[in-house]
């Protein structure tokens, strides 16, 4: 399979605009334009029935306690987690695109609600976790949502845009579900993938 993600090349940064978090004027960070890039694939395995798209950023910090404070930083070295920034899965075997900002225009305080879309079925990304407790953003997030590492990461983070063909229509997931139920889900039903990874960093240092 190909993978085409618009305004993205592999390992180059990602821009702004598919940012959830972006530089602000005098601050760290301010909301983003946070639109989902337009993907397209093709080469399709002849018996692919569904797809599945993901995209994970595996250089997040484990322990979040020092996370955007002032005075301290993140080393590289520090132990790192998956946090999945898309989850959709069911996606129609004959669909081989989806539009810039058809799942996600601008940031939506509490989040998008999973379920059935036009695309497909939306999971939720971990901005659920990441915002819980907060009163004016906290809730559920479904579909996509850019790219917001922290400000004082000294590490910058990869976004891994994969498309995945799959040999069921559907991989029977509903509700709440997460991009590891996503995977688990998929385990033995992967034809073929896709990916293609962009770079994104908030630290100032790293920016220049």
């Amino acid at each position: 399979m190909k993978l085409t993600v618009q305004g993205i090349e592999d390992q180059q940064p990602i821009p702004e605009t598919f940012a959830f978090g972006v530089p602000g004027e005098g601050e760290p960070m301010t909301l983003g334009a946070n639109r989902n890039p337009a993907l397209t694939w093709s080469e399709v395995p002849d018996n692919t029935r569904s797809f599945a798209v993901l995209v994970v950023d595996p250089d997040v910090p484990g322990d979040p306690s020092d996370v955007n404070q002032e005075g301290k930083t993140l080393p590289p070295s520090m132990a790192r987690v998956d946090f999945y920034h898309w989850v959709v899965v069911d996606i129609p075997g004959e669909t081989r695109a989806i539009g810039e900002g058809e799942d996600s225009d601008g940031v939506t305080p509490k989040g998008k609600a999973p379920g059935q879309t036009s695309i497909g079925l939306r999971g939720i990304n971990t901005f659920t976790d990441f915002l819980a407790g907060d009163p004016d953003m906290g809730g559920t997030y479904g579909g996509y949502d850019g790219p917001c590492p922290p400000w004082n990461d000294e590490q910058v983070h990869h976004y891994h845009f994969t498309v995945y063909a799959l040999d069921i229509e559907s991989l029977g997931l509903a509700g709440e579900f997460t991009g590891e139920d996503a995977r688990k889900a998929m385990e033995g039903h992967i034809l073929d993938q896709a990916t293609v990874t962009g770079t994104y960093t908030l630290n100032p240092d790293l920016r220049k």
